[in-house]
């Protein structure tokens, strides 16, 4: 039985046909009567033959009034929905009172309740329809100024919902071109890197800049944004000072060594100054091994 009554919905209710089917030439689209209990569909010519014998024909299946002004191309559903919707908003927009209104949960509760009553019995026009319909004017004539006030806050917190998402949005556009930014910044350092490199190994410098070598090390970790102190740490890091730690208890500085631990880490080759010709040496060392990957 259902399945029959899906199948009827779907072709004419007065001739049977289908959109699909081989004897609609034409191949039209039929027509649903948007009623309340009927729905069912009906093709372009049934619709012209009946109505031209009278104003009004009622559904060979349910029995249901049709008028040209209730037929539709779309489906019923489609129909009901967008009445549904209408007619929600007209009637939230006077019954638009918040929890914050009430003293319990329960009072608040029962009010959207009886709002739904109300939607549900006017878009599936039930019989008390009419009767919501006037209980919502009245409502709206005796509580306008109330109304309104409520009106103006929700349109201040909606207002407010979007600059905080129109910041959000720019805040997410600032971060995207700051990394955009240290993505180039990152990618001539690079480039600097192995330049100074090759020239170190042509002979033409001495040694790779301090800069480009402490970039090198932290991984090329550049930032763009260095006046900022969120930025602040990630600098000394990329320079190879590391983040900022908290003091451990025993202080920053490391206790004294004894000259015989001194002079066994001098032996072992510790303490290199800079400038010498060590420190030229290890240089060299790194950057051909950079760029022969040795």
């Amino acid at each position: 039985m259902l399945e029959s009554d899906e199948t009827d919905l779907f072709r004419c209710a007065v001739c049977g046909i289908t959109e699909s089917d081989s004897s609609n030439l034409t191949q039209s689209s039929l027509q649903t009567n948007a009623t309340i209990g009927c729905g069912h569909q009906f093709c372009i010519s049934c619709v012209e033959r009946e109505l031209s014998r009278r104003k009004i024909f009622n559904c060979p299946i349910c029995e249901t009034a049709v008028k040209r002004s209730t037929l539709t191309t779309r489906s019923l559903d489609d129909v009901q929905c967008e009445k549904d919707t209408s007619w929600r908003r007209r009637v939230t927009k006077v019954y638009n009172k918040v929890e914050s209104d009430f003293g319990t949960l329960l009072e608040y509760n029962n009010y959207l309740e009886e709002v739904e009553d109300i939607i549900y019995a006017i878009v599936n026009g039930e019989p008390n329809a009419e009767e919501c319909k006037a209980l919502v004017k009245k409502h709206e004539e005796e509580n306008k100024s109330e109304i309104a006030i409520r009106q103006s806050q929700r349109a201040d917190e909606e207002r407010l919902i979007q600059d905080r998402i129109a910041a959000e949005q720019r805040e997410a556009d600032h971060k995207k071109r700051l990394f955009a930014e240290e993505e180039i910044e990152r990618k001539i350092m690079k480039q600097r890197y192995h330049k100074e490199a090759t020239e170190v190994k042509l002979g033409e410098r001495d040694m790779i800049s301090e800069e480009v070598m402490n970039a090198h090390l932290s991984g090329y970790k550049m930032n763009t944004n260095k006046n900022s102190k969120s930025r602040a740490g990630g600098l000394l890091m990329s320079i190879g000072h590391g983040p900022r730690v908290r003091e451990p208890s025993t202080g920053y500085h490391e206790p004294k060594m004894d000259r015989e631990l001194y002079m066994k880490r001098q032996a072992a080759g510790a303490g290199v100054p800079s400038n010498s010709i060590q420190a030229q040496e290890k240089n060299w060392d790194m950057a051909v091994s950079t760029l022969f990957c040795i």
